[in-house]
């Protein structure tokens, strides 16, 4: 009977093996589908064999089929120990020679010289030198130095599963005892990222230059690639001037890169930590031009880690370079399209293919303004009320401007630019509350979309909360201050104030029943950011940008379509409108020839994520080259028009064809600009439908052929 039952259960317990030993078989057949060298292939069958083998025969116990398991595990981990396909880290290497260190991989080669710091990067198809470092590699606070006064420099191997590089550590600085650097080199494919790490145990830096700027030439096939406002080339051999070092999200930089072309091979430098970067530009007659990173200290540190990478290219135009960098915001999650953001912001629906009308009600210089006419002084005090504006827009809607975006000027208590961010309640001169409920129920009325000119950085003396300790403040105790403005002596708002004074100014239009839809909100987007040593509300540059998004967004969540001064890299994700982004003039920004060779950059980049106005005289302007029609580059760039009161029928006509493309191109990417013939004077931008204009600034002729 014992005997009988002790059958019974080894039976049971071998046909519930059974299956079990079947799931084995199927993982012994796909064994086989783990390559080896052909080396092995030998050694791989015989041990697949051995194991056919062993699961034909079966188990008959726990303990055999955990013993045929492990015996399987252990060809699995041999097989995948000796596959052909396995993981792997980036291939490359680092090497010590006489006088310099090696990084080399298939695409690229970087040569680091061990006395000068200089860097030499070799691609498939030519070599870009970094020059060597100088004394003014390392701003400290009265003094520089170079980073090669270090007493110790190191190098260590640094690989990750998707780079191959060095670590570079530099101490023993004898001007800055405690000061300790990590500079990391990381070739990823084509490309390097730059990194920038310092212990500064209390050294004082102000800034760091590097990498250094590359050894170009001063030929005509050298190129420079500046997003320098709406964007420029220069040429090697360029007889324009052009020095200047700023913190990006400038006019400097509305983008944070920039690029060197060389007989159509490049090398593009993005800052992918930019709120205390910027760039120095030097230009001489003649040329070269040279451009290096500047990473700034926060709050007198150099805080975190700074990135930067280069882009090398043996096939490159501007055009490569400007959609490497849109690829780039698109990776990072801040590439925000008009097509998002009119789902967000219905009354956007009500700007794009419309132009901009700019009047003002009053504006008022004090004496002590910079700008106050002193030979004709009735000029420093021009008033328009907002019933005259209002018949000025019914005479355009008359003449042929049905639909518009309204910007109002100079509606705040003492006028244009003065006394913010205590604007509230409007100058009783211009018509006070009624006249401006007025005046947004006449652009209601003839469907135009009413907006205000708003301020809330320049903090003026005169204004009724003007406290110190509201004011931004440099680390020396001082603050800026200046007169330049219709209200005179002003210095910088901390902008930890500023979303606060925005909800209560428009809280009290709402509360007064006047109906804004939109807002511009002053320099925000022009003005590098700013920090502040204030010690009961220090800011960083970052916070900086934090609050100043947050104003534009506070408004956006009232239904509000916003806008600033010029387009800036950081603030794009929160603003739907700017009004202007032109080019470089020279010698000033304010009017003059051209600077460099105008390219639309900033376009390229983002044409479709921002709505953009033009001037459209005939000749010049603010931002347009003397000698160009501006409307011209208004249509290239498929942009929107400004518009006056009093405008004649043909710039009527002129303005509503513009509005027409505007309203077709908008949402679409600019894909390509091109120029055609000699002299830069004829240019053809494309865009996403297929659509092509063509224009020629010598005949004053633009050609506009539609996409399918």
């Amino acid at each position: 009977m014992l005997l009988a039952l002790l059958v019974c259960v080894h039976t049971l317990a071998a046909d519930d093996l059974a299956p079990r030993v079947d799931v084995l078989r199927m993982h012994h057949e796909r064994l086989g589908a783990i390559t080896v060298t052909p080396d092995l292939e030998t050694e791989k069958a015989e041990k697949l064999e051995t194991l056919r083998v062993k699961l034909e025969q079966g188990v008959s116990s726990e303990e055999a089929f955990k013993q045929l398991y492990l015996e399987m595990d252990a060809v699995r981990s041999w097989l995948w120990e000796h596959s052909a396909e396995r993981p792997k880290t980036a291939t490359g290497e680092l090497t010590e020679g006489p006088g310099e260190w090696t990084l080399k991989t298939d695409a690229l080669t970087v040569r680091v010289n061990r006395s000068d710091g200089s860097m030499q990067v070799d691609t498939p198809a030519t070599s870009w030198t970094f020059l060597p470092c100088d004394d003014k590699d390392i701003e400290l606070q009265g003094s520089s130095i170079s980073l090669t006064s270090a007493a110790n420099i190191t190098a260590e191997e640094f690989r990750t599963g998707y780079s191959m590089g060095a670590i570079y550590t530099l101490s023993g600085f004898p001007e800055a005892a405690g000061l300790e650097l990590r500079l990391t080199v990381n070739i990823i494919g084509s490309e390097i990222v730059f990194e920038v790490a310092a212990v500064d145990a209390g050294v004082p830096i102000r800034s760091i230059r590097w990498p250094k700027p590359l050894e170009t030439g001063n030929t005509a096939s050298d190129f420079a690639v500046i997003p320098n406002m709406q964007g420029m080339l220069l040429p090697g051999n360029s007889t324009q001037e052009f020095h200047e070092s700023s913190l990006c999200n400038s006019r400097s930089l509305y983008m944070p890169w920039w690029g060197q072309i060389r007989d159509g091979r490049g090398v593009q430098t993005i800052l992918e930590t930019s709120d205390d970067a910027g760039a120095q530009y030097d230009h001489p007659s003649g040329g070269p031009t040279r451009i290096q990173p500047r990473w700034y200290a926060s709050l007198e540190s150099m805080r975190y880690l700074r990135t930067v990478r280069y882009v090398f290219s043996d096939d490159c135009t501007y055009v490569h370079m400007a959609k490497r960098y849109r690829r780039y915001v698109e990776e990072t999650g801040r590439l925000v399209t008009l097509a998002e953001k009119r789902v967000r912001t219905p009354n956007l629906d009500e700007v794009i293919g419309r132009p901009v009308i700019h009047p003002g009600a009053l504006y008022h210089f004090v004496q002590e303004a910079s700008l106050f006419n002193k030979e004709r002084i009735e000029a420093n005090h021009s008033l328009s009320t907002f019933d005259q504006l209002a018949d000025s827009l019914r005479k355009l809607k008359a003449a042929g401007i049905e639909d518009a975006y309204v910007h109002l000027d100079g509606w705040g208590f003492y006028g244009y630019d003065n006394a913010h961010p205590d604007v509230l309640p409007p100058g009783e001169e211009q018509g006070g509350w009624d006249g401006l409920r007025r005046f947004a129920d006449t652009c209601e009325e003839l469907g135009y979309l009413f907006a205000v000119h708003d301020q809330y950085r320049d903090f003026y003396l005169n204004a009724a909360s003007f406290d110190d300790r509201l004011a931004a403040y440099r680390f020396d105790g001082t603050r800026e201050e200046t007169s330049t403005w219709c209200g005179g002596p002003q210095t910088i708002l901390n902008p930890r104030f500023a979303p606060e004074y925005v909800r209560r100014n428009h809280d009290l239009f709402a509360a007064n029943g006047v109906k804004v839809k939109g807002a511009y909100l002053d320099v925000f987007s022009v003005v590098p950011l700013e920090e502040s040593s204030e010690k009961a509300h220090p800011i960083t540059r970052s916070d900086c940008a934090r609050y100043r998004a947050e104003c534009f967004d506070l408004l956006r969540a009232r239904g509000y379509v916003v806008s600033s001064e010029e387009p800036t890299d950081y603030l794009l994700p929160h603003l739907d409108l700017v009004h202007h982004g032109p080019y470089g003039t020279y010698p000033h920004y304010g009017g003059g020839g051209a600077r460099g060779i105008p390219v639309p950059l900033w376009n390229l980049v983002y044409h479709d994520c921002l709505l953009l106005p033009w001037e459209m005289g005939e000749d010049g302007g603010w931002g347009i080259p003397k000698g160009d029609a501006a409307w011209l580059h208004c249509f290239l760039n498929a942009g929107m028009p400004y518009v006056w009161p009093g405008a004649d029928e043909t710039m009527v006509a002129r303005v509503k064809e513009a509005c027409a493309l505007n309203q077709r191109l908008a949402t679409q990417d600019m894909t390509n600009h091109e120029f055609l013939g000699e002299g830069y004077r004829k240019q053809r931008s494309t865009y996403a439908d297929g659509t092509t204009v063509t224009v020629d600034f010598d005949a004053k002729t633009c050609e506009i052929v539609p996409g399918a």
